[in-house]
């Protein structure tokens, strides 16, 4: 039996990881052709909150590959394709502070069950380690939940 039938099908998707302590990296995770969850290759914030510890990423440069502890990534930057994929039915607007400081204002567009459809709720959710906030255009943004000293419903417009 040849090795590549074993083999799951994956192509890499480009990203920009916060890594704490090391700081900005720009490389590439490897997500699966096929989701196991819809249609259409897997998405970044679907590998991100798998529950394994540790995550690949492909540097360009140096060329290498590297094994990210997930508890040490703060936030994973990426375009998203196909934004037409994306639930439309709750939209919580809101901005995050991080531990560092750093302020991400933006979007949560979840599918919730109408008695969890708060921020609060969807924060509290134990299954995803990952927020997926919509930030801009087609730009998305997943923040560690460890990462984020607080959350508040109100952004402001630097305007």
């Amino acid at each position: 039996m040849a090795q590549n039938t074993l083999k799951v099908p994956k192509t890499r998707k480009e990203v920009k990881l916060w890594v704490h302590p090391e700081g900005l990296v720009i490389g590439s995770l490897f997500v699966r052709e096929q989701s196991i969850n819809r249609s259409g290759n897997e998405a970044p914030h679907e590998v991100m909150n798998q529950e394994s510890p540790f995550v690949v990423l492909y540097l360009n440069e140096p060329s290498e590959l590297r094994f990210y502890n997930r508890n040490s990534i703060i936030r994973v930057e990426y375009e998203d394709d196909d934004i037409s994929h994306t639930p439309q039915n709750d939209i919580l607007s809101c901005r995050l502070t991080l531990m560092d400081g750093s302020l991400i204002d933006g979007e949560i567009r979840e599918s919730l069950p109408p008695d969890y459809s708060r921020l609060f709720d969807y924060l509290n959710q134990d299954s995803e380690k990952f927020i997926k906030l919509y930030i801009e255009n087609n730009q998305i943004c997943l923040v560690n939940k460890s990462y984020i000293n607080y959350v508040t419903t109100e952004q402001i417009n630097n305007t």
